[in-house]
């Protein structure tokens, strides 16, 4: 068994991927909260990851993505026993962990990956766990097992109703506190929008929340400035003073707009990519 040698790969949905890779390494030191950043191949782009979970007896690290661009693409045509070139981590900051009381751990989307080993720590050192996962329908839910083992209470919800309950995770986050749950602490991680929102009600009821930001990064050490948000009026980099940070001093608007900053060159990525998948079919 080789360094970055994929173990297994599941498929979760048409675009969404699980990789179990081996990874003696970076096993041995990460935490929740922590990244890493892959390289498929020579030429390709460096891709931020968050570590969905760990086995350190194993020596075995487990990402979840979703195929939206080219790197992606390149990285989901990978199979079992494939090498990914460079896995580089663990990076960033590991998420606080302590006995807060109640916490609510809210991912959407993707999301739930990076939400699963904290709430899962969190349960460990003695919190009441309730989690809430949500998608835009049943078949983009992913993890759904994992954080029903870690909560003490579990809510899905999809937007078009099709599993769960109809509606937005921020619904059910307002059903707890309208039925009376003192909630100590909430985790949020997914879309920007999301995120945003869920933060809107925490502080409404002035409930601390961290949150999980996935800016435009490169190196992932601070070195390139990319990942640069505003936090509290302060700049901060992701990379290294992140990607925890305090929700209710995020610059929402400013993350949005700086996510697509390149999405036309993203476009362009991707267009040529598949002219030049389907070429090689064809030949």
């Amino acid at each position: 068994m080789q360094e970055h040698q994929i173990i297994k790969k599941e498929t979760y949905s048409e675009d969404i991927k699980k990789f179990v890779l081996y990874e003696p390494l970076i096993t041995k030191h990460c935490q929740p909260g922590e990244f890493i950043i892959t390289r498929t191949k020579e030429y390709s782009e460096r891709i931020p990851l968050t570590i969905a979970d760990f086995n350190r007896d194993e020596k075995t690290l487990t990402i979840i993505f979703q195929e939206v661009g080219k790197s992606t693409l390149e990285l989901g045509k990978l199979e079992e026993g494939d090498i990914i070139l460079d896995v580089i981590g663990p990076l960033g900051k590991p998420t606080h962990i302590k006995n807060y009381g109640t916490v609510v751990c809210i991912g959407g989307g993707i999301g739930v990956a990076p939400v699963y080993p904290i709430a899962k720590k969190l349960k460990e050192v003695g919190n009441k766990v309730i989690s809430v996962i949500g998608a835009r329908n049943k078949s983009l839910l992913i993890m759904e097992d994992e954080m029903k083992q870690v909560s003490d209470e579990f809510i899905i919800t999809t937007d078009d109703g099709s599993y769960g309950k109809k509606g937005f995770v921020t619904d059910a986050l307002r059903e707890l506190i309208d039925s009376g749950n003192k909630l100590d602490l909430c985790v949020a991680i997914g879309p920007v929008i999301m995120m945003k929102m869920v933060v809107k009600v925490t502080k409404e009821f002035n409930i601390p929340t961290i949150v999980s930001l996935n800016p435009i990064m490169v190196d992932g050490t601070g070195m390139c400035g990319a990942c640069r948000v505003s936090i509290g009026g302060k700049t901060k980099f992701a990379c290294v003073d992140g990607p925890d940070f305090d929700g209710h001093k995020v610059d929402f608007d400013e993350l949005m707009k700086r996510q697509k900053i390149y999405t036309d060159e993203e476009k362009i990525a991707l267009e040529e990519y598949n002219k030049r998948l389907k070429k090689s079919l064809n030949d």
